[in-house]
């Protein structure tokens, strides 16, 4: 089973944390520049430590170039199981 989520990437934030706008989308403080990659693959690390699952199981499914991405995720998680587990609910 998959479960696919759209969250928006924040760049060269200086730390890494998660918070939920109140549209409910998900949005990714990182601290790397978006540049050759670095942005993404910053992203999936933290997405996987954060969900204690190997990067292996998450895919950027599109967004590649700009701030919304959408990620797909291996794994039996519900979205209230993933939001429980990025510490938004």
């Amino acid at each position: 089973m998959s479960l696919i989520i759209e969250l928006k990437v924040m760049p060269s934030a200086g730390k890494q944390k998660w918070a939920l706008e109140d549209s409910g989308l998900i949005k990714c403080y990182i601290k790397s520049q978006p540049e050759k990659g670095k942005a993404n693959k910053e992203v999936i690390e933290f997405l996987s430590d954060s969900l204690k699952i190997p990067k292996y199981l998450i895919t950027l499914v599109s967004g590649l170039t700009t701030p919304r991405k959408k990620i797909k995720i291996e794994s039996q998680l519900a979205l209230d199981e993933l939001l429980i587990k990025l510490g938004l609910k």
